[in-house]
């Protein structure tokens, strides 16, 4: 039997706090995007953390018309968000799920949006925000191969999101200007496992730029109720690709302007466990 968006918000909610895992995903396949919202809007009210800021992810090109969509989202909580602050942040992961590092450049808003708004131009998506840091989105989830099953799975269990670090403020942004294709390019990203670099890329690396992306969240989360509020962060996407990384291992993320290297973020990661500070305490 099918099992309803709230009976599945439940299943993934309580393996999360179980420091848990799934070999599969352990109900029906949501069959749109907007039943994964309703999943995640069901486990969002579950989970015992304040909203912090939204992940953006981008869906595979071919299924775009598919989903109607190029992207999707999912919630950054409280419990799982650290300030780099020169040093190495120590990460829980779920041992038997899913973990992979992603190096993304963090926006924050500078002012709650209007829940009524929903048509954003690059304009007024940079006039909701107020400066960029670099950061790093922890992917993370009880299902094993979470990427596999495509962008309804990843949508309905908080976008795949498991934490956010975040390092130093990279520049303010002031106009539409200071994200231009040109400026985008002065950005840039490499993630590294030991001596082996793993990914490089930048701000120039997400298709459309990240006020298209901005946007799309600011409509999105307008719709669904959930309005951006001044001082969450936007986590805008994976610059140097999605890294998928074990336990006790290591992992570094340099964020540069104009060829000089400005922020270095470094990650050990380590078992997730039952009453993890990640996790909160059940409603």
């Amino acid at each position: 039997m099918n099992k309803s968006p709230s009976e599945i918000a439940e299943i993934l909610v309580q393996e999360r706090l179980k420091a848990g895992s799934f070999n599969e995903y352990p109900a029906q396949i949501p069959a749109s995007l907007d039943v994964s919202y309703q999943i995640q809007d069901a486990a969002i009210a579950l989970w015992n953390s304040d909203v912090i800021g939204w992940k953006i992810g981008r869906l595979a090109p071919d299924l775009h018309e598919v989903h109607n969509s190029e992207r999707l989202t999912g919630p950054i909580f409280r419990n799982a968000f650290k300030y780099a602050n020169g040093r190495a942040v120590d990460i829980p992961i779920f041992e038997n799920g899913f973990a992979a590092v992603e190096a993304e450049f963090v926006f924050e808003v500078a002012y709650d949006a209007d829940i009524n708004k929903i048509d954003y131009t690059d304009d007024s998506a940079a006039d909701l925000i107020s400066c960029v840091y670099g950061g790093v989105e922890m992917a993370g989830s009880p299902i094993k191969d979470i990427n596999s099953y495509g962008p309804c799975v990843v949508a309905s269990d908080f976008g795949n999101n498991f934490g956010l670090i975040l390092g130093e403020k990279l520049a303010d942004i002031n106009s539409a200007e200071d994200l231009s294709a040109e400026n985008c390019r002065k950005y840039t990203a490499a993630t590294s496992f030991g001596n082996q670099t793993k990914g490089v890329g930048g701000l120039f690396s997400m298709p459309g730029g990240p006020l298209k992306a901005i946007a799309w969240l600011a409509a999105h989360l307008a719709k669904r109720g959930h309005p951006l509020k001044k001082g969450q962060f936007i986590s805008s996407g994976a610059s140097t690709g999605i890294h998928d990384i074990e336990v006790n291992k290591s992992a570094k993320v340099v964020f540069g302007i104009d060829s000089k290297d400005l922020v270095t973020i470094n990650i050990n990661t380590r078992p997730l466990l039952v009453g993890d500070e990640f996790l909160p305490k059940a409603k």
